[in-house]
């Protein structure tokens, strides 16, 4: 036989060993992971799945905590029963069933170094050993817990709250929630039993404006059903800042009972108040009753400058107040919210008046409308041009004028629209009635009807006068409205 064939017939035999050993490794039925918990119990499942003529002689649980590294931890055999050699499980492993067909295993007060493999084998005849392996995950819970770091108000960074996670498995994750401005880190630690510890720290910079700012820390990890949130506060601690409240520029001679409050922002609490006049001791009309000052009767001893100093573990801090005292009351101001009741009740009279003109603007148009007043609703013709005086003068002497339109007027247009209006009436045209056409200016005419030899304003002597010769001046016949030509006057 060829070194080919011997090759080739020992690849095939190895492949049927291989295929063999999967098909019987089948046969062994276990769990491929479970979880448990420390100081829990678990149950390890094995079993035997149609043994046939395979005969089973003996039943093994081996632990593997490392790779390649074994130990026995429970035996079972038909004839000599069950037998547990490793002290690590001694009265902590026990089988369930107790039989070859069903050698399953129960471990109790589990601990963190007990996650591993654990290998279920059977011993056979003739095919020899099969086994199944399950994988044991242990998780812990981790122990959660949060708090704030309480600091001094600064212009450098520094940790205000940190956040922990310890000994989980598998590790947790931290995040923050706030609306104040920073950052955080997180750190995990492995602990000698498996499992892990993370820890978060919140850094930023503490301005007394932060003190009191919520800030939450929030925990996730896989034993938790939800996450595990700790709400918190900041603590910024500063030295006090201080107001003086009371004084309303009104302090007159003989006013009593008014009364200043010093206040003070600080963190921690303020320790001690102190009131004091700039020049040195109070007035004597002056009570002082921790953080608030009384005054009986305003004098002019209260003319000063009352100091307030507040002080607490940071530090101190203080406030003056110049006080001002005149010999009558200020006159009473009317209120803001008086004067906003009169500018509302104004307001309103404003618009109800606005709404009225409106509604009546309407109704009167409506009504016009519905009486047919109102523009026309056509525009009419325009009207035709009358002749001009040049026309008239060439015209023949025809009393009588014929206009053309292009179209009628209507009665409404002819109301609007006027083609020949009449000749207006001058002084001229009533010889009877009225003052005279000369506007009442002085004749220079005499009584006996001849013109004077002198010039009544110059004294002057006029040249002799020769009427002119009358009898044969011939006029047109132009009637009077047709013409703008007035007949000559003699002078």
């Amino acid at each position: 036989m060829s070194d080919f064939t011997m090759i080739n017939c020992c690849l095939i035999l190895s492949a049927c060993l291989l295929s063999s050993q999967a098909v019987w490794s089948q046969r062994v039925r276990v769990e491929p992971e479970v979880t448990a918990y420390p100081n829990g119990s678990v149950n390890l499942r094995c079993q035997f799945i149609d043994s046939g003529t395979t005969k089973l002689t003996q039943v093994s649980w081996m632990f593997e905590r490392v790779e390649g590294d074994r130990h026995n931890i429970a035996v079972y055999h038909p004839v000599y029963g069950a037998s547990f050699p490793n002290k690590d499980f001694e009265g902590r492993v026990s089988f369930t069933q107790g039989s070859l067909e069903n050698p399953s295993i129960r471990i109790s007060k589990l601990k963190m170094v007990d996650a591993g493999k654990y290998i279920c084998e059977y011993a056979t005849y003739p095919s020899g050993n099969e086994q199944g392996t399950t994988t044991l995950i242990m998780l812990a819970r981790p122990k959660n817990s949060a708090t704030a770091v309480p600091v001094q108000a600064g212009s450098s960074e520094v940790v205000v709250a940190r956040c922990e996670a310890a000994q989980g498995k598998p590790e947790a994750t931290i995040s923050w929630s706030t609306g104040v401005a920073g950052r955080y880190n997180d750190t995990a630690v492995p602990e000698s039993d498996g499992t892990v510890t993370v820890k978060s720290e919140y850094r930023m910079i503490p301005t007394p404006a932060e003190n009191g700012k919520e800030i939450t820390c929030v925990v996730n990890q896989r034993t938790q059903n939800e996450p595990n949130s700790f709400p918190l506060k900041l603590v910024v601690q500063y030295p006090p800042t201080v107001t003086i409240e009371g004084y309303d520029s009104n302090w007159y001679m003989g006013r009593t009972d008014v009364v200043l409050t010093c206040q003070a922002d600080a963190n921690p609490a303020p320790t001690e108040v102190t009131w004091r006049a700039a020049s040195g001791q109070l007035p004597p009309s002056v009570q002082v009753d921790q953080n608030r000052l009384l005054v009986k009767k305003v004098d002019e001893t209260v003319n000063t400058t009352f100091v307030c100093e507040v002080k607490n573990s940071l530090g101190s801090g203080k406030k003056e107040l110049v006080v001002m005292v005149i010999d009558q009351p200020l006159p009473p101001q009317a209120s803001a919210t008086t004067g906003a009741v009169v500018g509302g009740i104004i307001a309103a009279i404003i618009i109800l008046c606005l709404i009225g003109a409106g509604v009546a603007m309407y109704h009167k148009r409506r009504r016009s409308m519905e009486n047919g007043e109102g523009p026309p609703k056509h525009k009419p013709p325009p009207p035709m041009k009358s002749g001009s005086s040049t026309e008239m003068l060439n015209k023949p002497q025809d009393k009588t004028t014929t206009i053309t339109e292009t179209q009628p007027l209507s009665n409404n247009e002819a109301s609007y629209y006027e083609t020949n209006s009449a000749e207006p009436v001058t002084d001229l045209d009533d010889d009877n009635n009225g003052p005279p056409a000369n506007g009442n200016t002085p004749t220079v005419w005499d009584s006996s009807g001849q013109p004077p030899e002198k010039d009544s304003i110059t004294g002057e002597t006029l040249p002799p006068y020769e009427p002119a010769d009358v009898t044969n001046t011939v006029y047109s016949n132009i009637a009077r409205e047709e013409s703008f030509v007035s007949k000559s006057m003699i002078v």
